[in-house]
């Protein structure tokens, strides 16, 4: 009977165990941005960044693998610095925000690459659903923020995605406005 005591208690140690090394992680959208650069006339980077981004991460540092992330990007909010260029990138020719008001991003696999993470997912923009991989730094070390006493970490993330795979700005030729377009992504992330 002992034993079997004992043989309980572990399973439930080990199951608890198990169950603590996933936590979960909101993107706090007052400190994280998602932005772009393309080529202009091949000649000079046009940046810009959408509006806030939502989401949970959930991360395992023990298996790196069970960790996942899904996202919500705010594409009415894209933001050039030029309010004729960003009217123009929410019409129907590029955005089409009315149609289309967000983005979202929803991983498939994370593993470690270096120092660092790949994450790969499904990115849908503009209605199309393209896969991506997102090389990541991160997560910075959590710290314990002031205001809300809980834990604070971060990532940074790139990738390049093609505009005319995801069907935005396809009357406008690469000479113009470049097909490649980098994403930046920076996240802070709150400990729920």
């Amino acid at each position: 009977m002992k034993r079997l005591v004992f043989a309980f208690a572990a399973l439930v140690l080990a199951t608890t165990a198990a169950q603590a090394q996933s936590s979960s992680w909101a993107i706090d959208p007052m400190h994280s941005s998602v932005e772009f650069s393309v080529k202009h006339g091949g000649v000079s980077n046009v940046h810009g960044h959408f509006g806030k981004s939502t989401g949970v991460l959930v991360f395992n540092q023990a298996e790196i693998g069970k960790s996942s992330v899904n996202a919500t990007i705010d594409v009415t909010g894209v933001d050039t610095g030029e309010q004729a260029r960003d009217n123009h990138l929410k019409t129907d020719s590029f955005f089409d925000v009315a149609k289309f008001p967000t983005a979202t991003f929803t991983s498939t696999s994370v593993v470690r690459e270096g120092s660092g993470l790949k994450v790969s997912g499904n990115l849908t923009l503009h209605g199309v659903t393209k896969p991506v991989v997102l090389t990541v730094d991160g997560p910075a070390t959590p710290v314990e923020n002031g205001m809300d006493h809980k834990l604070h970490s971060g990532f940074e993330a790139t990738t390049t995605i093609s505009r005319t795979a995801f069907g935005i700005g396809t009357s406008f030729p690469s000479l113009l406005i470049s097909d490649e377009v980098k994403l930046t992504i920076e996240l802070e992330v709150v400990k729920q």
